[in-house]
């Protein structure tokens, strides 16, 4: 891409980071992730015909100057990290009136890869290489833009907003059965307290249509802010299958399938509008931020402890909890009294069993009404 800026900033003796930025762009968010005061770091610039050279003691970015892509290696020379040839995507959005560019970057990774991170998620997954995941908060789960690879590097996507890890742009369709699933009672707790109800389950069916044979990346989205269930069968085969009152609304599974044809059934929740979305598993790691100021983010060198230091000596130490912390947390859904709560500690006492912390949760504040961030005295008197 010619109609940028690339700016190259060594930040440590392992780590550079690197931005992208229209000619005509700006930053409009301040900084909220690298302290504002860190260590001088010494760096060289070397230049020849074809390609700039900026390194570190530990990390060499080198780019290419008629393509722009950027080739990352250690201080020996080994490629760690390399972007792909036009693998660079900045493009103007307006989102709401507000104007600034949907991004992508892509970046090579050889077949013997293993990618690990981007936070805490519920699929299963520890090597993400290939998969799809959407990076949202939600209850439980918890999304980092960061990964960390075997072949000895780090990576932050330096973005605020939302941000897809080797998306999938594929849509299956399915329809709705207009046929009931398997029905269950349950207790549950709401504005008004706790209740009973009857959830009934609903199957969406669709046609995955694959022009060739490998391994595959589907996203499932439920179509709601919150999950209560994620099952997936492709071909009549249990792909995933989780029920919980806390899921995030997508979940991602990697499946090897033949050329052709293959039948997905969501069993999903009633209200819930399931969307599947799939994608071919490449020699790529691909980040995309659909609202951004330009593409931004930082590679860390070293083996898995190095880069992660790095990492924290950039963005700042996290401060050690306290000790009753790190012991055991007495948690449930819920604590319905005072006397119930302090039964149970005390019991907890006589048999000398080890607690920390208990946690009352929520309702406690029963007739003040919802989150009133006071307890009822009827059931908590003091």
């Amino acid at each position: 891409m010619t109609d940028g800026k690339l700016l190259v900033t060594p930040m440590a003796r392992n780590a550079i980071r690197i931005q992208y930025l229209r000619s005509n762009a700006a930053a409009t968010l301040p900084e909220f992730i690298f302290l504002s005061r860190q260590d001088s770091v010494p760096y060289r610039v070397a230049e020849n015909g074809a390609a700039l050279e900026v390194a570190t003691p530990a990390l060499r970015a080198c780019i290419d100057r008629e393509e722009g892509h950027i080739v990352f290696r250690d201080s020996t020379g080994r490629v760690l990290l390399a972007e792909q040839v036009d693998g660079r995507r900045v493009q103007s959005v307006d989102v709401q009136g507000e104007y600034g560019y949907g991004i992508e970057q892509r970046f090579e990774s050889p077949a013997d890869e293993y990618i690990f991170g981007t936070g805490q998620f519920q699929d299963g997954y520890l090597n993400i290489r290939g998969l799809t995941r959407r990076l949202t908060q939600l209850n439980t789960q918890i999304s980092i833009p960061f990964i960390l690879s075997s072949k000895g590097y780090g990576l932050l996507w330096h973005n605020y907003g939302l941000t897809y890890f080797n998306p999938a742009d594929n849509k299956v369709i399915l329809r709705n059965m207009q046929q009931a699933g398997k029905s269950e009672t349950v207790e549950v707790t709401t504005t008004e307290g706790a209740k009973r109800e009857v959830r009934r389950a609903n199957l969406f069916q669709g046609t995955l249509q694959v022009d060739e044979a490998g391994t595959y990346s589907l996203l499932m989205d439920v179509g709601q802010s919150m999950a209560r269930k994620h099952q997936v069968r492709v071909d009549g085969k249990p792909i995933v299958e989780v029920n919980n009152i806390w899921l995030p609304r997508t979940t991602s599974f990697l499946i090897d399938l033949e050329a052709g044809s293959h039948d997905i059934l969501v069993e999903s929740e009633a209200g819930d509008k399931p969307e599947v979305f799939f994608r071919k598993v490449t020699d790529e790691t691909v980040f995309r931020s659909p609202v951004a100021d330009g593409i931004d983010y930082t590679v860390f060198s070293g083996r898995g402890d190095e880069a992660i230091a790095t990492y924290r000596r950039l963005t700042g130490d996290a401060p050690m909890m306290p000790r009753w912390a790190l012991g055991y947390v007495h948690c449930r859904e819920r604590f319905k009294t005072q006397d119930e709560l302090l039964g149970v500690a005390r019991e907890f006492r006589k048999r000398e069993l080890p607690v920390d912390l208990m946690v009352q949760d929520w309702m406690y504040w029963g007739r003040y009404g919802w989150n009133a961030m006071k307890f009822d005295e009827q059931n908590y008197p003091d």
